[in-house]
């Protein structure tokens, strides 16, 4: 009688049996850290269950570093491209990680496509972290880096991300005190055109500007668009203009929408900052494109990366982080107010 041959039980198997990704039972099987205690005990659960039996020589390729650092950017093509910021986070996280003679991966999220794409790639072991750049709350992303339990660093503080180490400015703060001086020049009416309102720093920035006017603060004088771009930032200011005629202020939640805004009010008729002064946020590049030059809140986006960059490396070095890193931000005042 011909022995019936069982087939050998795969990672797969262990990771089916026990509800998580075959990157995290890499991780128990490699002895990393960053796998939550229950996920750890599901796993060695269903290697008892399965049977499974680690191969030495795939485990030790396990165990080897890719020597990448992904960086995840949750934007559109179009604003990879555009957005200045996005450029410098970039060369400063990949001045950081070439210090220490690491790779840095690119990947961009635009539709949720690339989402599903994205967080199984990063299950796959190819980056041994992740820096995150504008992620949304309730980001699918956010939750496959929970899950795998890779070490990751935002740049930016979205509100569920729990403890996770994050890299930041004071958005709110920063907004704040740029639209009182705005106002301290003798504006009356003044508007903003708020965007990315589905982050953090859009939402902190919209705060801020409310909490400058206090109680003068009006909402039929804020214009609501989806992103940081010039054509919302136009497409805002026009909106804004038909409801306000008489607006005389406006604060702009980034350079480029800034920018934007610059334009419908010179295709109105508005001189800036004679008829209307405004004010950006980023001191990026868009900022001294502008005529006049823009008055703007400085974002050291080279840094925010290079920290971020840093602060991946130190986890995977076995260091935590309870506390945010925060940079500062100084309003910078040119002649657009």
């Amino acid at each position: 009688m011909e022995t019936e041959r069982r087939r050998r039980a795969t990672v797969k198997d262990v990771a089916l049996e026990a509800g998580v990704s075959r990157g995290t039972v890499s991780r128990v099987l490699s002895g990393q850290p960053y796998v939550s205690e229950d996920a750890r005990a599901a796993i060695e659960e269903a290697i008892a269950k399965v049977g499974f039996v680690p191969n030495r020589a795939a485990r030790s390729l396990v165990m080897q570093s890719s020597q990448a650092i992904g960086l995840i950017v949750h934007e559109p093509h179009s604003l990879f491209v555009e957005d200045p910021n996005i450029a410098s986070i970039l060369l400063g996280a990949n001045s950081a990680l070439s210090e220490a003679d690491y790779q840095l991966s690119c990947l961009i999220a635009d539709t949720s496509r690339d989402v599903d794409r994205l967080a199984r790639y990063l299950s796959g072991g190819l980056i041994d972290g992740v820096i995150i750049v504008s992620a949304r709350v309730g980001d699918p992303i956010t939750r496959a880096v929970v899950e795998l339990g890779l070490p990751a660093a935002f740049v930016g503080n979205p509100r569920d991300i729990g403890d996770a180490a994050h890299v930041a400015i004071d958005n709110r703060g920063s907004a704040r005190e740029i639209t009182k001086r705005l106002v301290g020049t003798g504006r009356r009416r003044v508007g903003m055109v708020a965007a990315a309102l589905d982050r953090d720093s859009g939402a902190d920035r919209l705060a801020g500007f409310v909490d400058a006017l206090g109680g003068d603060f009006d909402p039929q004088l804020v214009e609501r668009v989806p992103f940081y771009s010039f054509s919302d930032g136009k497409a805002g200011m026009k909106r804004l203009l038909d409801r306000v005629p008489d607006i005389d202020g406006v604060f702009a939640s980034s350079d480029a929408v800034a920018a934007g805004a610059l334009e419908a009010l010179r295709e109105a008729g508005r001189r800036v900052p004679d008829d209307v002064g405004i004010v950006g946020f980023d001191d990026s590049s868009w900022a001294l494109r502008c005529d006049p030059p823009l008055s703007t809140v400085h974002q050291p986006a080279d840094q925010l990366g290079s920290a971020a960059a840093r602060a991946v490396l130190a986890q995977l070095d076995g260091q935590t982080f309870t506390a945010p890193i925060l940079l500062e931000s100084p309003i910078v005042w040119r002649e657009s107010a």
